[in-house]
């Protein structure tokens, strides 16, 4: 009888530890929950903010550029750190005559998808969005991480590649025109002349 007694007093005993830990855990729980946001107040790691809007119309992307925005749907929202016209011919050495010649264009045609994959976000991101002195990592479509910050006058900075014009709308997608082509290291050893790959 005894043994019935004090297993029937063990068996309680474990089911009331069990009940504890389980109130424990959800108080926890419960008092480590995020505020939930107002409807002042935007949800989201980056608050919301109106940024000044250039139209695409005021900008000149290039050939290039307009080839990047052309392979993206134009319904959803994407930021785009596009290559000005400069950068496209000092770092990728793609010219606008030559390159877009039919024996050329399926190579650079190539290229320029892989460089979109490099700087395209899938998100809208513009410049009002990052705070001055504040770093953000996106990854862009290809999966190469991407480092943004913002300069004193209001310019993007992204993977140390400054940008020359911000917040160029077209429809849902947000363009960044940058002095540099954004890309890793393998790609860029790919893209180098013949000659100064020989030099490294």
């Amino acid at each position: 009888m005894r043994r019935r007694q004090v297993l029937k007093h063990s068996i309680v005993l474990i089911s009331i530890m069990l009940c504890v830990c389980c109130l424990m855990i959800m108080t926890v729980t419960f008092l480590k929950l995020p505020e939930t946001p107002t409807k002042d107040r935007e949800m989201g790691f980056y608050p919301m903010i109106r940024s000044r809007k250039v139209s695409l119309q005021d900008v000149n992307l290039g050939k290039f550029g307009e080839m990047m925005l052309d392979m993206l749907p134009q319904d959803l929202a994407f930021t785009v750190f596009v290559p000005s016209e400069n950068a496209f011919k000092r770092d990728l050495r793609l010219v606008v005559n030559d390159s877009l010649k039919q024996e050329k264009f399926n190579d650079t045609y190539a290229i320029v998808s892989r460089v979109l994959g490099f700087s395209a976000v899938p998100r809208a991101l513009s410049s009002a969005n990052v705070r001055l002195g504040e770093l953000v990592n996106y990854d862009s479509l290809s999966g190469f991480p991407l480092y943004v910050s913002k300069d004193i006058d209001g310019m993007l900075v992204v993977n140390r590649i400054r940008s020359e014009i911000v917040d160029v709308r077209k429809r849902e997608i947000v363009v960044h025109v940058m002095d540099g082509v954004i890309m890793d290291a393998d790609f860029e050893q790919s893209v180098l002349p013949d000659d100064e790959a020989e030099e490294d």
